[in-house]
């Protein structure tokens, strides 16, 4: 099982979404969960994570299961020297057991070193993609096959409306 995660913050509280599907290429939800909480940490330049980190714990506390891979949208490295983002603070803070994959829009300075880039639809501009206990080749292929045609996976941005959503 997958896990698909995005989060949403407003003035008034912050929320994560979170999708499961059964393979790469799932078009519909196996479930939908939201964890709503009151307004997000004031952010912290080199420490988003401390940020998302307690809603995307909190909503992968409501699943059935363990997932066997969980997508972030966010970076997991940021950087050459092992940076940690996001996706690896989750990696560790899930005793590294649990694969996890970053999926970005936007260039964090020095990616095309570091991060795969994934072209999806007819888009020009690439998804940057890394991963944390699995191979960033094996990550990247399956992004790529993730359900849609457009840019950003179908789960993907269910996940992010679903956030949207709730607050």
């Amino acid at each position: 099982m997958l896990a698909i995660l995005d989060a949403a913050y407003g003035d008034d509280a912050s929320v994560a979404g979170c999708v499961t599907a059964a393979a790469w290429e799932s078009s519909d939800a196996l479930g939908e969960y939201t964890h709503r909480d009151g307004p997000a940490a004031d952010y912290q330049p080199g420490e988003f994570y401390r940020r998302e980190l307690p809603l995307l714990r909190s909503v992968l506390g409501m699943l059935p299961q363990t997932p066997d891979v969980i997508v972030i949208d966010g970076y997991v490295w940021l950087g050459v020297e092992d940076r940690k983002g996001l996706g690896a603070h989750l990696h560790e803070a899930l005793g590294g057991k649990t694969a996890i994959i970053g999926i970005a829009k936007t260039k964090f300075h020095g990616a095309s070193y570091w991060a795969a880039d994934v072209r999806r639809g007819a888009s020009e501009s690439p998804l940057y993609v890394t991963a944390a206990g699995m191979a960033l080749d094996e990550a990247a292929a399956a992004v790529k096959r993730m359900h849609g045609s457009h840019r950003i996976p179908t789960l993907l941005a269910r996940a992010d409306r679903l956030a949207r959503e709730a607050l």
